[in-house]
């Protein structure tokens, strides 16, 4: 077995919104890279289910757990499922995201409340029960917790959820602060515009796409495509394993652009969102 490939020998990680997308390539990913326990945590639950028999066998155990992360309670549940199933975790992926549109003008203090609650609460919390098991059973620990580019401002139908990006920073990098002396590592990855099946859904639902959206965007990427989840999944590992050494507090953009260069940002006339 070659060094890439025994990454995560022994490990267990909790992978949230894990049943497709980017989380389900992680789960392959750490498959193959030698991980002991998968604990796969998303909405749908005969994809997850599906996706944890095909990957259990092989020295590697998958489990799945349903799960709505704008609940309070939900993710110390989880948590709790990874210590009886498994008594140990070393590594917490922060991936389950709600992406609903919303401007100043529109998002209501509902919109807003779910936003907070599942994309920055529900990490918040996953951290702080892993963190204490990880620091309970005495082993080192990795967090990653996918942000988005979106979080240093955002456009202008974005506006709840670039709030809740940007406050991943600072949890982020607070988390990775008070958590060294622990030897527990939390990383931010800020992905750019990337082809999931929820970026599709999303496209369809708020944007009135239609087929041959994605190779319309494609056309106008500076590098000539969206983002495919395998690449970023290969990062997320190299940040969840030993690899990474080191590195925490990290808030790291994955995107082909680059905050704060070329002419300044400026909304253009009548960009408004709806």
């Amino acid at each position: 077995m070659t060094h890439q490939h025994s990454r995560f020998d022994d490990k267990v990680l909790l992978l949230s919104g894990a049943s497709r997308g980017v989380g389900e390539h992680v789960a392959r990913q750490a498959k193959a890279r030698g991980a002991r326990g998968l604990v796969l945590v998303g909405r749908d639950e005969q994809a997850g289910e599906g996706l944890a028999n095909e990957l259990t066998g092989d020295g590697t155990t998958a489990i799945f757990v349903k799960a709505d992360l704008s609940l309070p309670d939900e993710p110390k549940r989880i948590v709790d499922v990874v210590d009886r199933e498994f008594g140990v975790v070393h590594g917490l992926l922060n991936s389950a995201a709600e992406t609903s549109r919303g401007s100043v003008w529109n998002t209501t203090p509902e919109m807003f409340d779910k936003m907070m609650a599942v994309n920055v609460r529900a990490p918040f919390m996953l951290i702080q029960h892993c963190a204490i098991l990880m620091k309970r059973n005495g082993v080192p620990g990795s967090v990653v917790n996918i942000g988005s580019v979106t979080g240093w401002g955002g456009d202008v139908a974005l506006t709840h959820y670039a709030i809740s990006k940007g406050a991943l920073h600072t949890l982020t990098r607070n988390c990775a602060f008070s958590l060294m002396r622990d030897r527990i590592r939390v990383n931010l990855l800020n992905p750019g515009w990337m082809d999931t099946p929820t970026e599709d859904q999303t496209q369809r639902k708020w944007h009135g796409a239609t087929d041959g959206w994605l190779e319309a965007a494609e056309k106008q990427q500076p590098l000539g495509r969206l983002i495919k989840p395998d690449e970023l999944a290969r990062t997320i590992c190299f940040l969840l394993s030993d690899e990474s050494g080191l590195m925490t507090g990290a808030i790291i953009d994955f995107d082909q652009s680059v905050v704060g260069a070329g002419s300044p940002s400026k909304p253009g006339e009548g960009e408004v969102w709806p």
